[in-house]
């Protein structure tokens, strides 16, 4: 039987080895797709990999962690595996905790220290190009010592977290909170931990709030707004009659104005401009229609082309399903919130801990379901961990990087500035402890907690092994078995320990990032309505160049409610369609818009 534990522990970190070998993949891809080539830095680029490497494979381990903890335990029986000793399951939760701390701690040091460094390393780069003869030590030197600020806040927060007494210490509480109490480390040591992790979760809980709550609904929109409104087909036969409308009115305006002494009128002056502005972005919009095409390059790529028109109606059936579960996280975290809110053993004073749920919530209840089908419930908690990841990157690339209205980067595709991407990281670090918190506290609470373990509370004698077998009406989850008993089944998982710990050592930060929740909630619901019912149109008078640009490549993919139009794509015909203005499709944003 140990041979058996051994081997379903060993299955769990191998599929853990692979997945994070993708990460490193998806970390190259990614950062090479974002970044811009004209600034390119070797520097740059290997800590950023290295960086959304270490981020993912972090993200990923509460699946295994989850995982582990439930292969401990025999969820039809109620009680431990005959190979889980309290050696065996001491030597998982310590490989775990080891694990944690060695992940938790790179980030730290890549977030702190090695990004930062990179950052200023990168901004000297202008410099030592003036300054002929600087020296590669006086470079370093230079970033060194404004990372050095970096370092003394890290020290700062430690020695606070450290001298500072704990609410969670206070023996004149009375709560009832004894089965979660045991949890908590009696020495300084791990107080200044769960003082800084507990800040740092708040943080991120700032940003979780602003780009994932943005981005968990903006992401599934983005796949069902795939399908474009105007095949390339149909954009270049529009453009090409647009830009003849506009050089046709252009020598109108001239010829009306020839040989006047007083020169054109201020109306027409003004109306020329305009026409002479539509000009250029027809002109730009006739070669992204060539681009679209394919027009000047190979048959395999023209031939990929129309495999990704084929493929669109799957993007939209993708998206729709996407932005279903978004609404299911929203309505989860919404139930798990109240319940919180009002069921509570101690509120504020330990972060509105509760032991189990009293309302039924259908993401803990999914996962619950899906446990009898091993491992449909680790794959499915993977793939929601990367979907509010990848609904972090999705916000953090549409609203940019901005210190409160003021944008100071942006995130684009192939136009991403190096220290935009060194930023982003950091963010997305800071993000992931806030990730984890929502799903162990209010996405999934019952499952991230003791994953599938139940505790059979079946009478019997004194010594004697409670028997389930027969009596599955006595068999409950851990999370409602409070009993003294039930500990010496149910094992924790080694998250929700350094959750409980920070929201019963430092309450403060528990009731912060608790009704933070509710805030994350709102944004998702005015970003969801507006996304819905209202698109986003530029004035070509305000936005910049590369605002222009980036608004007219989206127009091949920006909304989903004409699959004629990637048939268009397919067939390279147009369907018979007559020649239209494109202004008015593309949302007027030439000289008509500027005339009305």
């Amino acid at each position: 039987m140990a041979s058996a534990g051994l081997l379903q522990t060993s299955l769990i970190w191998v599929a853990y080895a692979v997945a994070v070998a993708l990460c490193l993949v998806a970390a190259i891809i990614t950062t090479f797709t974002w970044q811009a080539p004209r600034e390119r830095s070797v520097v740059v680029s290997i800590v950023t990999i290295i960086s959304l490497t270490a981020l993912l494979a972090t993200v990923l381990l509460l699946p295994v962690d989850i995982a582990l903890v439930s292969s401990t335990s025999s969820s039809s029986l109620g009680i431990k595996k005959d190979w889980a000793t309290d050696k065996r399951v001491h030597d998982i939760l310590l490989t775990l905790r080891i694990v944690y701390y060695s992940l938790y701690s790179f980030d730290a040091l890549l977030c702190l220290l090695i990004i930062p460094l990179a950052y200023f390393w990168f901004e000297e780069y202008d410099e030592i190009e003036i300054e002929e003869g600087r020296s590669f030590g006086s470079r370093l030197g230079s970033a060194l010592k404004y990372t050095a600020v970096f370092i003394a806040l890290v020290l700062i927060l430690f020695l606070v977290g450290f001298f500072v007494p704990a609410a969670g210490n206070d023996d004149r509480a009375r709560w009832d909170l004894d089965y979660f109490k045991h949890i908590l480390a009696q020495n300084n040591g791990q107080k200044a931990l769960a003082f800084a992790l507990g800040l740092l979760v708040t943080i991120g809980t700032l940003l979780y709030i602003v780009y994932t709550a943005s981005g968990l609904a903006l992401l599934p929109m983005s796949f069902v707004k795939s399908a474009p409104a105007i095949s390339a087909p149909q954009l270049s036969e529009s453009t090409a009659s647009a830009l003849e409308q506009n050089q046709e009115r252009q020598r109108q305006l001239e010829m009306r104005n020839a040989g006047r002494p007083e020169g054109m009128s201020p109306k027409d002056r003004r109306e020329l401009e305009a026409l002479m502005r539509e000009e250029r972005t027809l002109r730009r919009r006739e070669r992204i229609a060539a681009e679209a095409a394919g027009e000047g390059h190979s048959k395999i790529y023209q031939a990929w082309l129309k495999v990704c028109a084929v493929f669109r109606p799957v993007k939209l059936f993708g998206g729709l399903l996407l932005l279903l579960l978004s609404v299911l996280i929203w309505v989860s975290m919404l139930i798990t919130g109240i319940d919180k809110a009002k069921n509570s053993l101690c509120k504020e004073k330990c972060g509105y801990i509760i032991g189990r749920l009293h309302i039924f919530q259908p993401v803990n209840s999914i996962f619950l379901l899906s446990a009898r089908a091993f491992p449909v419930d680790y794959i499915l908690m993977a793939l929601l961990i990367l979907f509010l990841f990848s609904s972090s990157i999705s916000g953090i690339a549409t609203i940019g990087i901005r210190f409160l209205w003021v944008r100071i980067f942006q995130i684009r595709k192939g136009r991403t500035a190096p220290q935009a991407l060194l930023i982003a990281t950091v963010m997305l670090a800071l993000i992931i402890l806030a990730i984890n918190f929502s799903v162990v506290t209010m996405i999934a609470p019952q499952y991230a907690l003791f994953g599938t373990q139940t505790w059979c509370s079946a009478p019997h004698s004194p010594g004697e092994t409670p028997n389930c077998r027969d009596r599955p009406d006595y068999l409950l989850p851990c999370s409602e078995a409070l009993e003294k008993e039930a500990r010496a089944v149910c094992t924790p998982s080694i998250m929700s320990e350094f959750l409980n710990r920070i929201t019963i050592t430092w309450p403060f930060f528990g009731a912060v990032d608790f009704w933070a929740q509710f805030a994350f909630l709102s944004v998702f619901l005015i970003v969801f309505v507006t996304g819905l019912f209202r698109t986003p149109r530029l004035n070509v008078d305000e936005m910049d160049e590369d605002a222009e640009a980036d608004e007219e490549e989206g127009l091949l993919a920006s909304t989903g409610r004409r699959l004629g139009a990637s048939w268009q794509d397919i067939t390279g015909r147009t369907g018979g369609s007559k020649n239209q203005s494109y202004g008015t499709q593309a949302g007027g944003n030439g000289a008509g818009s500027s005339q009305a």
